[in-house]
């Protein structure tokens, strides 16, 4: 009998979006079961990739603002606007994002979200009552500070001068918010697939700044402009954002959406959930299979790979997880995955399973596919090996 097959894969980071890895697994699982059913869709918890994701979950159209990337050079970024349900949905990677610029040509220091206004603004004027904000993948470090300027706040120092780069706001007294808050007119929920708070050992500084091109040197710099705007702002709003789980994701980002636009954070993965209505596909399916670039305790801790793993559990669903790494685990370690496989070592080494990814995720998904079980086997985790 054919398998209802739902094929549910996060991006392979750096090198297939999702959308991509879900044709590559599709195409190796039918070269072997022509006549199951398959049925994809793409995943993203709120990074690089969540627009495109959401925009075939909500039937979206593509739209463009004409704004400035972190650098302040030109950039046209991408949006999707719902009209039937009156939610846009931004992904501040087309704006902000670290694969836009050249390779160490920038300091943090030297960039800010200030560009991520007008698109927000933008999809105000479209017509949203509902914004959903996807953050990952940033190049910033500001907290939102450039955002803020972008929408009318102003920063002042002792003297009533403006702050206008993020590094001095530790001669930060006073805030002045924007006479017609962008937030009267629309909701606007932040997803995020992090918990760290703004500041401290596990800040956003410490944690994400050195992928960025913070140094050991700029640690204290950095995190002692943050925290003068985080306690001008706890003193304004009379709440304590910074301690907020996801405060930290984006640079702070998650920490400005909160406090510049009384946004709500919420988990990437249960909008995506939502939107795609997930849970349905999973009750449909005999066997979904999932994955992403490396399978690893993080997957199992609350990725999106690893949450979908959970869910087929819920359902009595067995659940594949392809990768192109799987880290061992440790001894008493229980995987979610009811069967994981990866591409390195056995298929291909690093930089060949790199240079065509999809030619061996497709070639995964060939080899995996005949030990699926069959149909009548497929209603409970224990099919499969």
């Amino acid at each position: 009998m054919s398998r209802r097959i739902l094929i549910v894969p996060d991006k392979f980071k750096g090198t297939l979006t999702a959308r991509q890895a879900a044709v590559a697994i599709a195409a190796g699982w039918s070269s072997v079961h022509p006549g199951d059913t398959l049925h994809c869709i793409p995943m993203s918890d709120g990074g690089d990739g969540f627009g495109s994701v959401l925009e075939g979950a909500l039937e979206a159209i593509h739209q463009t603002t004409a704004t400035l990337d972190s650098a302040g050079r030109p950039r046209i970024s991408d949006w999707w606007w719902a009209p039937g349900r009156s939610v846009a949905v931004i992904e501040t990677a087309q704006t902000i994002g670290l694969a836009l610029l050249p390779h160490g040509q920038f300091h943090p220091f030297q960039l800010d979200t200030f560009g991520i206004g007008a698109v927000l603004r933008d999809a105000v004027a479209s017509g949203a009552r509902d914004c959903w904000v996807g953050i990952g993948g940033s190049s910033t470090n500001d907290a939102g500070f450039g955002l803020a300027r972008s929408l009318g706040w102003r920063f002042l120092d002792s003297q009533g001068n403006e702050i206008r780069r993020w590094t001095k706001l530790t001669r930060l007294i006073r805030v002045l918010p924007p006479t017609e808050p962008l937030q009267a007119k629309c909701r606007f929920t932040v997803a995020v697939d992090v918990d760290n708070p703004l500041l401290g050992p596990t800040g956003c500084s410490r944690i994400y700044g050195p992928q960025k091109g913070l140094r050991p040197e700029d640690m204290i710099e950095a995190e002692a402009a943050l925290e003068a705007l985080a306690k001008v702002l706890r003193e304004h709003l009379g709440r304590d954002i910074a301690l907020i789980p996801g405060s930290g994701a984006a640079g702070g980002l998650g920490f400005g959406l909160q406090a510049f636009l009384d946004a709500r954070v919420e988990s990437g993965f249960e909008i995506f959930a939502r939107a795609s209505d997930l849970d349905r596909h999973i009750a449909w399916a005999d066997l979904v299979l999932t994955g992403e670039g490396s399978l690893d305790r993080q997957s199992l801790m609350g990725k999106g790979t690893g949450r979908v793993a959970a869910r087929a559990r819920q359902h009595g669903r067995p659940c594949y997880g392809l990768a192109g790494m799987v880290e061992p685990l440790a001894s008493g370690e229980t995987s979610l995955f009811t069967l994981s496989r990866a591409i390195v070592p056995d298929l291909a080494p690093v930089e060949a399973a790199k240079a065509e990814a999809a030619h061996w995720l497709e070639e995964l998904a060939r080899q995996v596919a005949p030990m699926a079980p069959t149909r009548g086997a497929c209603g409970g985790v224990q099919g499969g090996a």
